[in-house]
């Protein structure tokens, strides 16, 4: 099977459009799998709004698709796993996988509401368990700058905890690969950090978008 890039920027940032499924095999090695994949908790469908501003003027149509219907079978979390020495898998309480050392988790410091107080993300990295507060809902969301982070996907997380993940993986992993990169944060955090990465999304919808956001200037790293 001879691969086409949806879009190659030149210095090792590459998307492709389709499913993972029939791309991953045709993909050389990486040093670390990134990725947030489906939960299967229907987060995507039509009456799902935004959440910012639980349930007030600003939600969001995030539009219809049913890539959510069901997480990922345990054949392909291996598959995806085995492309890279070392893996961060979001939403890893969701899958099959082995015991972990170290969790990353995410504290969305919600305040009192009936959404999740945290994320959880599971390595086979041999390291403590590491934390990052970054509030991403409400009128009180953080940003980097004078500018809120735009959200374009249902499940989109924030630049700066993508950002965070990618620096608890080893300073030699400079490859990256996301097979489910959804709007690209993850293709957008390794740009910043001046690594490599591969990115791979059923949506041509979230293609056109991931591309748009690399388009736009580097940001500083802070």
């Amino acid at each position: 099977m001879a691969l086409t890039p949806y879009y190659d920027d030149g210095h090792g940032i590459v998307i492709y459009h389709g499913d993972c499924r029939e791309i991953l095999p045709h993909l050389p090695k990486v040093d670390l799998v990134l990725t947030d994949p489906p939960y299967g908790i229907n987060e995507n469908v039509k009456k799902q709004r935004s959440r910012q501003g639980h349930g007030l003027a600003n939600q969001r149509d995030y539009g219809t698709y049913d890539w959510d219907q069901a997480p990922p079978p345990s054949w392909l979390i291996e598959l995806m796993r085995v492309q890279a020495r070392y893996q961060i898998i979001f939403g890893g309480n969701y899958f099959i996988l082995p015991p972990a050392k170290c969790w990353l988790v995410w504290d969305k410091d919600n305040g009192e509401t009936d959404f999740a107080d945290c994320e959880l993300a599971w390595t086979n990295m041999s390291k403590a368990v590491r934390r990052i507060k970054w509030k991403w809902q409400g009128m009180l969301q953080e940003n980097m700058g004078a500018k809120k982070e735009e959200r374009e996907h249902p499940t989109q997380k924030p630049l700066e905890v993508m950002k965070w993940a990618v620096q608890q993986a080893p300073d030699d992993c400079l490859t990256i690969l996301d097979p489910f990169m959804g709007s690209g944060t993850t293709l957008r955090a390794a740009k910043d950090l001046g690594r490599k990465c591969i990115g791979i999304e059923l949506e041509e919808k979230y293609c056109e978008i991931a591309v748009k956001r690399l388009s736009q200037e580097v940001l500083n790293l802070t």
